[in-house]
This record gives structure tokens, sequence and C-alpha cells, in this order.
């Protein structure tokens, strides 16, 4: 498992506005050059943020972006899941699930389940909150 850059990003961006912590909506250009974040990047993030109801956006004079709950609410194993493909170690494996058509007889895939389940316990105890003070 390798978090994308996408992922790292998300997970920048949602620490950004928790600390933010406020009903105002922060421009994308200025979290941007806040964050280091390239924003056409950050346009594609906050698109997928947005749709997933991570994040509430407006346009226009004072738009922007802001969490759409408060940072308590969220883990970082949910805003990973948002934005990546998978966060499992292995591809036959889905939402800790196994996917594959030998899985019955797979001598190895308990292994990958208890990692699935290690990875996803500990990202899903961590909240945006807790994040954000780190």
């Amino acid at each position: 498992m390798i978090i994308s850059t996408k992922g790292r990003y998300a997970l920048k961006l949602m620490m950004y506005l928790a600390k933010k912590n406020s009903a105002e909506f922060v421009p994308l250009k200025f979290i941007s050059a806040q964050q280091s974040i390239p924003l056409k990047y950050l346009e594609s993030i906050t698109t997928i943020l947005s749709k997933k109801k991570l994040v509430e956006a407006t346009s226009g004079k004072g738009g922007g972006y802001r969490l759409s709950r408060s940072p308590e609410t969220y883990s970082v194993g949910e805003i990973l899941r948002a934005v990546e493909e998978s966060i499992e170690p292995v591809t036959c494996i889905e939402n800790g699930v196994p996917v594959c058509e030998t899985a019955e007889s797979c001598s190895t895939l308990p292994i990958w389940k208890g990692l699935s389940a290690v990875i996803n316990d500990y990202l899903n105890a961590i909240t945006l909150a807790d994040a954000a003070k780190l």
C-alpha cells in the first residue's frame, strides 16, 4: 500500500481546513499558496471531496471551501478512502473483503486480512481534529 500524492494532499487540505475551523470559506488560491499544493491538483481533489460531501464549496466573492462537518467527526481513513482507489495492503482485498477467486484456498489471505484490519483500524481511530493537532 502506498498513499498517493492525491491522498497526502487531501489529508493536508483537510487538516488545514480543520485548523481554520471556521464558518468562512477559504479560497483555493489561498490554500494552494499556504500549503504548497499546486492549484490544479487542489481543484481535482476538492472536486472529489465535494462529491463525497466532505467539504462544502461556494463561488463568487467570499467563495472557497470549508469542512462540511466538525473535525471530530472525520477519520483519516474516511478521507483517504474518499480519494484513493484503495488503502488495502494487497490487490486481492477491497474494503477488507477478499475479491480473488482463489481466496478460499489462499494460505496467505489471513495475513493480508489481518494487516488490512490493522491499517484500517489505525486510520479510522485518528480523527481529523486529532491529526490537525499533530
